[in-house]
């Protein structure tokens, strides 16, 4: 998927005169990307228009005004989309209990690399991930990942981690939203 460009970002104070109908646009966008895997597996499949609405978001809150910083939130967030045949998506682990959220997290440790996608012929796609979200005794809340699909849309999200087996079907709506990413490597 192309990079969003620096030109692509606005500064924050014209930003937020228009910030509301962006996120309301966002939100539409964002829906049939977000994939929700059991009680507490949340996989959002980015593109072009959720980076660039994260970059403008981060500049708001951070009031953000050097080339270089701007630069960099570019840089960071665009390493989020996927190459060409690839999608890029950043799985959130939502447990509400920190207890419980802390015990999973270390029964969960190895759980990026029992992740798929499965593709309509059966196959599964296991993701790239950085291994620096999974720590000595525990995993990160938050996983940033990166499937190559070879340019196939997905049918079918899960984990086969012998502590979480879990699988859901993507609808029509999630397919066709994933096929238009792929289409826009």
């Amino acid at each position: 998927m192309k990079p969003v460009q620096r030109h692509e970002i606005i500064d924050f104070a014209t930003y937020e005169e228009t910030r509301e109908a962006e996120r309301e646009r966002l939100m539409k966008i964002k829906a049939p990307r977000r994939i929700h895997v059991a009680p507490h597996l949340t996989f959002l499949f980015e593109n072009r228009d959720t980076v660039r609405y994260q970059v403008q978001e981060m500049t708001r809150v951070e009031r953000i005004v050097k080339e270089a910083d701007i630069q960099h939130e570019l840089d960071t967030y665009n390493e989020l989309l996927g190459g060409v045949g690839e999608l890029g998506c950043t799985l959130l682990i939502e447990i509400e209990s920190p207890e419980e959220r802390a015990e999973k997290l270390r029964a969960w440790r190895g759980l990026p690399e029992h992740l798929f996608l499965k593709l309509a012929d059966g196959r599964l796609v296991r993701p790239r991930f950085d291994p620096r979200q999974v720590g000595e005794d525990r995993l990160s809340s938050v996983q940033y990942l990166r499937f190559d699909t070879g340019g196939e849309v997905p049918v079918m999200l899960g984990a086969d981690h012998p502590a979480l087996e879990v699988a859901a079907e993507l609808s029509r709506e999630q397919q066709e939203a994933l096929r238009r990413d792929l289409a826009d490597a």
